[in-house]
C-alpha cells in the first residue's frame, strides 16, 4: 500500500475552458494536491488537505501542472531532429525514411524509444501519442518503454503501400492484419492506446485507407491519427490521387476514417467544409507550430477553430519538430498566433498543451487535468529557472505575468520534477 503524499507549491487547475470568456476565469490556483496510489485524491489548501502519516513534498513558489501531452509526435524520428531541409516531402525522402528503415531492428527500435521517452520526460511531457513505423517492432519498443515508466502513451504502426521506398511499405491486408494484431495486444494494457495510423493519405491508396476504415468500424473505442492538409503543394497532391474527393478531408471521410476519435495533425490549410465537417464531429486536431514554421507549412489558426467549435491540442511534431520541449511548442504557438492577428493568453496556451490535448485524445477522464480520480501525472516548474527568465519574472505583477516568461524562453532547466502516475520520474 502506497503512502498517501501532499504536494504543494502553486496549482493550476483548469475549471473551464479557456477560450470560452476570459481565460483567466477558467483557471483556479490552489496551494497543494494530494496524492494516493497513483491518483490525484484532492486539491485544495495545504491546511485542509493535510492528514497524520502523510508524506509531504513542498516545490515552494513552484508552479505545479498537468503533466504535458504531446498529441502528435514520431519518436522514430529521434536522431533526424533539426536537419536542414526544404519542404515536406523532400524532408521525408531525404532523412524521415531512411531513419524508419532502421526499426525493423528491435534492439535499435528499444533504444531509441527509450531514448525518447527519457527526452520528453526532462521537458515536462508525460503522454505523447506518437506514429511509429511500419513495422510492428517499433510500436512494441515504445509501448514496453513507456510501461516501464508508467506512462499512458498513445501509438501505432504507420500503414503506407504507395509513394514510399522499398522497405518501408506494407499491403492493404498487412496494414490491417498487424494493426489489429498490434491493437488486440496493447489496447487498454497497462496504459497503452492504440491508434490506427495512415500516414496520410498520399502514401495509402483507397483499398488500404478502406481496409483501415473497416478495421476502427470494428474498434471504435481505439483513436486513429493521421495528416491533414499540412502544406499547399501537399493538397495540389492528394487533389491528384483523389480527383473525386471533395477536399483532403473527404479522401479520409469517404473510407471511414472521420469521427469523434480522429485525431488529424497540422490542418493549417482547411476549407470551410472541412472546418465545419471537424466541428460537427468533434474530432480533434494537432497544432504543431515549430513544425509548421521550421518546414515552412503556414499558420494554423488556433483561435479562429476554436472559435469555430473545432477542439485543437498542441504537439511538437518530433522531429518535423524543432524541440522535444512543449514549453518551446507554446512559445512557438504563441509567435505563429501573433503572426495572424491573435494574442494568446498563458492559460490558452498551458491549456492547449494539457487539457485540451487530453480531450483531442479523449483521454481527459486520465490525463492532462489536476481533477480527483486523474493520473497523478504532474509536471513542475521553476519559474526562475535562468537568470533571464527570474530577472523578468520579479517583476511580475501577477502569476500569469510571471509564468509568461517560462513558457516564451523556458527549456529543460525550468522543469524541476516531473511525477508520472504518482511516482517522482526527474527529481
Amino acid at each position: 500500500m502506497t503512502q498517501k503524499t501532499l504536494i504543494t507549491g502553486r496549482v493550476l487547475e483548469f475549471v473551464g475552458t479557456p477560450f470560452q470568456g476570459d481565460p483567466q476565469d477558467a483557471v483556479q490556483w490552489h496551494g497543494a494536491l494530494a496524492v494516493d496510489d497513483g491518483r490525484i485524491v484532492a486539491v485544495g489548501e495545504p491546511d485542509a488537505l493535510w492528514e497524520p502519516g502523510m508524506a509531504r513534498v513542498d516545490y515552494g513558489d513552484h508552479v505545479i501542472s498537468a503533466g504535458f501531452v504531446d498529441a502528435h509526435v514520431h519518436y522514430p524520428q529521434t536522431g533526424i531532429i533539426a536537419s536542414w531541409g526544404k519542404r515536406l516531402i523532400d524532408w521525408l525522402n531525404s532523412y524521415t525514411f531512411p531513419e524508419e528503415m532502421r526499426f525493423g531492428d528491435p534492439e535499435y527500435a528499444r533504444e531509441i524509444a527509450n531514448l525518447y521517452l527519457d527526452l520528453v520526460v526532462s521537458h515536462g511531457t508525460t503522454t505523447v501519442a506518437s506514429y511509429c513505423t511500419i513495422h510492428p517492432e517499433s510500436v512494441d519498443a515504445i509501448f514496453e518503454a513507456a510501461k516501464e515508466r508508467g506512462m499512458a502513451v498513445v501509438a501505432g504502426k504507420t500503414c503506407m503501400d504507395r509513394n514510399a521506398p522499398d522497405g518501408l511499405t506494407d499491403t492493404a491486408q498487412s496494414a490491417y492484419d498487424d494493426s489489429k494484431m498490434l491493437l488486440e495486444k496493447w489496447h487498454g494494457k497497462a496504459r497503452a492506446h492504440y491508434a490506427i495510423t495512415p500516414r496520410f493519405s498520399p502514401t495509402s491508396s483507397p483499398q488500404q485507407l478502406e481496409a483501415l476504415g473497416a478495421l476502427w468500424s470494428e474498434h471504435p473505442d481505439c483513436l486513429m491519427q493521421t495528416h491533414l492538409s499540412e502544406q499547399v503543394d501537399e493538397i495540389a497532391w492528394v487533389k491528384e490521387l483523389f480527383p473525386d474527393a471533395r477536399d483532403y478531408l473527404d479522401t479520409y471521410e469517404q473510407f471511414g476514417l472521420l469521427g469523434a476519435r480522429g485525431v488529424y495533425g497540422h490542418a493549417i490549410h482547411l476549407e470551410p467544409r472541412e472546418q465545419d465537417r471537424l466541428a460537427e464531429l468533434c474530432a480533434g486536431l494537432t497544432h504543431c507550430p515549430t513544425s509548421n514554421t521550421f518546414i515552412g507549412s503556414g499558420l494554423c489558426d488556433v483561435s479562429g477553430l476554436m472559435a469555430r467549435g473545432v477542439q485543437v491540442a498542441l504537439a511538437t511534431d518530433t522531429g518535423g519538430g524543432s524541440s522535444f520541449s512543449m514549453l518551446r511548442t507554446m512559445a512557438a504557438a504563441y509567435e505563429v498566433a501573433q503572426l495572424r492577428g491573435s494574442a494568446l493568453h498563458a492559460a490558452h496556451l498551458m491549456y492547449l498543451a494539457t487539457e485540451g490535448a487530453a480531450r483531442s485524445l479523449h483521454l481527459q477522464s486520465e490525463i492532462g487535468t489536476l481533477r480527483v480520480g486523474t493520473a497523478a501525472d504532474l509536471v513542475v516548474l521553476d519559474l526562475a529557472s535562468t537568470p533571464a527568465i527570474s530577472q523578468r519574472s520579479s517583476r511580475a505583477n501577477d502569476i500569469w505575468e510571471a509564468l509568461f516568461p517560462t513558457i516564451m524562453m523556458g527549456d529543460d532547466r525550468a522543469v524541476a520534477d516531473v511525477w508520472i502516475a504518482g511516482t517522482r520520474r526527474v527529481s
